[in-house]
């Protein structure tokens, strides 16, 4: 494991420094209360899907199921930075060692790429579903359905492991302090003692492929659909079609839109402050929103959260 060494002395620092949200001690509670809060919200939002597909036989189609496991998904997204963040709230020091800086940095972009995969999934299933309805039920079976999942879960896990294991190889000079609220390339680069240009550009390279290729998917798959949709003879058709793919269409806008605006460029063009709200934007606000998105565009998760409350 390599250690960050300051160049105007001979010790060495085994940790950086989060600044996360600079401000008072009354501002920091305040602040953790509101993201505590946030944080249950999203917890309760997305465990309620999962409970409602797995209590209600009518949702165990692959629509569902494939919204269960990103609802699973987005738990484990979120909490792969806010619990730190929450604790740097009522922190003096503001300390994340190493290991648990690079570890964060590797669970959070591994789940952050795993919802591109799934969101693509989602679209496809979508377009079988509107464009082959008479065929879907043999195409989209429940061992395709699972060789999906499955599919997204280790391509997610094995997008970013080299390039992290590559950047954690590197020396760090200087200041260790990252004015962010978790562990993002762009401001562990900057600290970097020497620019690693190629680094910088490798990092570009795979974001781009992950981030167009699935979304170039989306919106082939979602080109098709409306297509079929405007040849439907019946506006009851189109309307509910248009229903069936609204909710999957808001939330790729969501998560794409910020995270385009993040990673699409390069990095050392996003000034601290801006990486901070496009970050809490995509990594928060949009696990926040999703279930309420899904359940209220949806009646039948509706009727099955109704069902499960009344219980």
């Amino acid at each position: 494991m390599k250690t960050l060494s300051s160049p105007s002395n001979s010790s060495t620092i085994t940790g950086f420094i989060l600044l996360g949200f600079p401000c008072s001690k009354e501002g920091q509670i305040l602040l953790f209360v509101i993201f505590f809060i946030v944080y249950l919200l999203i917890l309760m939002g997305n465990a309620s899907i999962i409970c409602a597909v797995y209590c209600d036989q009518r949702l165990h189609t692959p629509m569902y199921l494939l919204l269960a496991n990103f609802s699973f998904l987005e738990i484990w997204y979120v909490t792969s930075t806010v619990p730190n963040m929450l604790a740097n709230f009522l922190s003096d020091t503001k300390v994340i060692s190493f290991s648990g800086c690079f570890l964060q940095f590797y669970f959070f972009f591994s789940f952050g790429s795993t919802e591109c995969f799934f969101l693509a999934v989602m679209a496809f299933d979508r377009y079988l579903a509107i464009c082959r309805p008479l065929h879907y039920p043999s195409l989209m079976t429940r061992h395709l359905c699972n060789t999906f999942v499955i599919s997204c879960w280790v391509l997610g896990f094995l997008w970013f492991p080299v390039p992290i294991i590559i950047i954690s190889q590197m020396s760090f000079c200087g200041s260790r302090i990252i004015d962010h609220f978790l562990c993002d390339p762009g401001p562990l680069l900057a600290l970097a003692c020497s620019r690693a240009p190629l680094m910088e550009i490798f990092w570009t390279i795979i974001m781009t492929l992950l981030l167009v290729i699935p979304f170039l998917f989306i919106m082939g798959s979602y080109i098709l659909v409306l297509r079929t949709v405007f040849r439907l003879p019946s506006r009851d058709g189109q309307k509910k079609a248009f229903s069936t793919c609204g909710s999957h269409v808001t939330v790729v806008s969501l998560f794409y839109g910020s995270v385009m605006i993040m990673y699409m460029s390069p990095t050392s063009e996003h000034e601290a402050g801006m990486q901070k709200i496009v970050t809490l934007f995509y990594s928060v606000g949009t696990p926040l929103l999703n279930p309420v998105i899904y359940s209220l565009r949806n009646k039948d998760m509706k009727n099955a959260l109704q069902k499960i409350l009344r219980t």
